[in-house]
């Protein structure tokens, strides 16, 4: 009995043997197919796999900026950060130090010391040149790797800083051109790969192209509609005036009225785009854009522009101007009261040339508030103009049915909405451009472009348009304005507005001070918006202020344009 059940104990075992030794065998032989399958049948994929593991893109430059006239305003520039791998060392610190110090200009102390480190990867310097690169390769210390990398580069400096932006390679954080443009300032028509080693050498075969392997593939340039010569006229001209009356900040926007190509945009204060990490955010900000005030009497010629469209006027037009007027609880006075108590019946020419408050309510009541409201919106208010800058705000424009009777009244003088600096020079311009507005725009675009991006509005007919041109020309001729000009036609308004406090809840003892006129009003080729934000002094005025920095650019752009003149002497 003993002896059977031993015997059936080892048949038992024997029998599980078996079984182990079958299954064993069976892992071999279909570990033996998976290596022959992956190693003979399947070798393209292994070699594509590895291939990937050592593919690399070609070194990808963003494209070029330029001004209108070829004048590079932004670049890319190659520079290179040397490291020291520990890893690799095959020199003491003392030594490498020795070999570099001269090299990369720094006391050989200090590179001992930053050599022996105990770091895997130890960064030397940053940014050095070409030059210094080629001489480090010169020694082939196999220690030091150098990396390439590109920086954007702004040759004007602070010129036209508002317009370009900036561009931050490391983050990829952009703000302007170098926004709005990304995808054409990187796009590559042909992309090139190439293969590394793990020390990032190129494998050179066949198919590898020297050119893509040593030359960096560059993005396409961006062409912008800003003229060089003219943006430095003004932010010279606009700076003057900043520090002579120590305002907050300003601006001046200069345009074809024709086509709404932006020929200079000046926005003060200025910043360094080669050093935008030490501009603070009031520095960097585009406030043109982004901020919004009450326009004062440039808006005066959009009140009778909406009129003159509606016909509830005309170039005969006669108004009586009783110095001051009461609507509701509240009286409006003209600016000049005190002087001028009760003009009584003027025409629209005093209108502009006294910037008579009165006669600009009495005009914005012969509308009512439905019209007054739609003509304003078909001259763009309350919406963005479309400009290829990013930031813009709609500003405020109320609803007709939210208007009370103050409202309809103050709209008529520029205080019953807040308007975006942009914004007024895409209103006028319309005027100026026989009633057509026209998408304002910083970037040169193709005709295939133009036709999608620039947009066209025919806001009111080019005879009524005409006519508030000849109305506004005539009040400057008239005048004693210093923008009056022996051989040029121009067609302008100035305006002075009070400074609303941040929560809205009144307006603070500051002022705005704007002119904004086109010249030769006979055919207008430039217009020109100056606004001043907050200029200290006795007597602040858009007259005082603003008007001779636009009588200053006006006469140096003149020259620069070779602007034909159209007044006969």
């Amino acid at each position: 009995m003993k002896y059977s059940d031993k015997n059936n104990k080892n048949k038992l075992f024997s029998d599980r043997l078996g079984w182990f030794h079958g299954l064993f065998n069976a892992a071999i032989w279909l570990f033996i197919l998976y290596l022959l399958l992956i190693q003979v049948c399947d070798i393209k994929h292994l070699r594509i796999k590895a291939k990937n593991q050592r593919r690399a893109s070609s070194f990808v430059m963003r494209g070029n900026i330029y001004d209108r006239n070829g004048i590079k305003l932004a670049t890319d520039n190659i520079y290179y950060d040397i490291f020291a791998r520990k890893a690799d060392f095959v020199h003491t610190p003392e030594e490498l130090a020795e070999l570099l110090a001269p090299i990369l200009k720094i006391p050989m102390n200090v590179l001992t010391e930053k050599l022996k480190l105990d770091v895997p990867l130890v960064s030397l310097k940053k940014n050095v040149d070409r030059k210094t690169r080629d001489e480090i390769a010169k020694l082939n210390l196999r220690e030091i790797p150098m990396d390439k990398k590109s920086i954007r580069t702004y040759p004007q400096g602070t010129l036209a800083s508002h317009v370009l932006g900036y561009y931050n390679f490391d983050a990829d954080v952009a703000s302007g051109v170098e926004y709005t443009a990304k995808d054409k300032l990187e796009n590559v028509a042909k992309g090139s790969e190439i293969e590394i080693t793990p020390r990032g050498k190129v494998i050179y075969n066949i198919g590898t192209d020297p050119i893509a392997a040593t030359k960096p593939i560059k993005g396409q340039d961006v062409t912008l509609t800003i003229d060089a010569a003219v943006q430095h006229v003004c932010e010279k001209a606009l700076m003057k005036a900043i520090q002579k009356f120590n305002a907050f900040r300003g601006a001046v926007i200069v345009m074809n009225p024709r086509n709404g190509e932006i020929l200079a945009y000046a926005v003060y204060p200025y910043f360094d785009p080669n050093n935008f990490k030490t501009a603070t955010s009031f520095q960097k900000k585009n406030w043109t854009l982004t901020d919004v005030f009450p326009p004062g009497s440039t808006f005066k010629a959009i009140t009778v522009a909406c009129a003159m469209e509606l016909e509830k006027i005309n170039k005969k037009t006669k108004l009586n101007d009783t110095g001051k007027i009461k609507v509701g609880w509240w009286t409006i006075k003209n600016y000049d009261y005190a002087k001028h108590p009760n003009p009584g019946l003027i025409d629209l020419v005093y209108l502009f040339e006294h910037s008579s408050n009165v006669g600009s309510v009495l005009i914005a009541q012969m509308m009512n508030k439905q019209e007054f409201y739609d003509m304003l919106r078909k001259f763009g208010f309350g919406e963005k103009t479309g400009i290829d800058l990013s930031g813009e705000s709609i500003g405020i424009l109320k609803s007709a049915q939210r208007w009370d009777s103050s409202d309809h009244a103050s709209m008529g003088y520029g205080y019953g909405s807040s308007v975006t600096a942009i914004q007024m020079v895409s209103a006028v311009a319309a005027i100026a451009n026989d009633g057509v507005r026209v998408t304002p725009h910083v970037i040169k675009y193709s005709p295939e472009e133009e036709a999608i991006k620039v947009k066209r509005v025919q806001v009111m007919t080019p005879e009524h348009a005409r006519a508030v041109t000849e109305l506004l020309t005539e009040s400057i001729n008239r005048s004693k304005s210093i923008i009056k000009s022996d051989v040029f036609n121009i067609a302008a308004k100035t305006g002075t507005s009070k400074k609303p406090k941040d929560d809205g809840s009144g307006y603070t003892d500051k002022l705005y001070t704007s002119i904004v006129g086109y010249m030769p009003s006979s055919d207008p080729q430039v217009l020109i918006y100056v606004i001043v934000d907050s200029a200290k002094g006795y007597e602040i005025w858009g007259n005082t202020v603003a008007t001779p920095i636009f009588k200053e650019i006006s006469t140096q752009i003149s020259h620069i344009l070779n602007l034909q003149p159209d007044k006969l002497k």
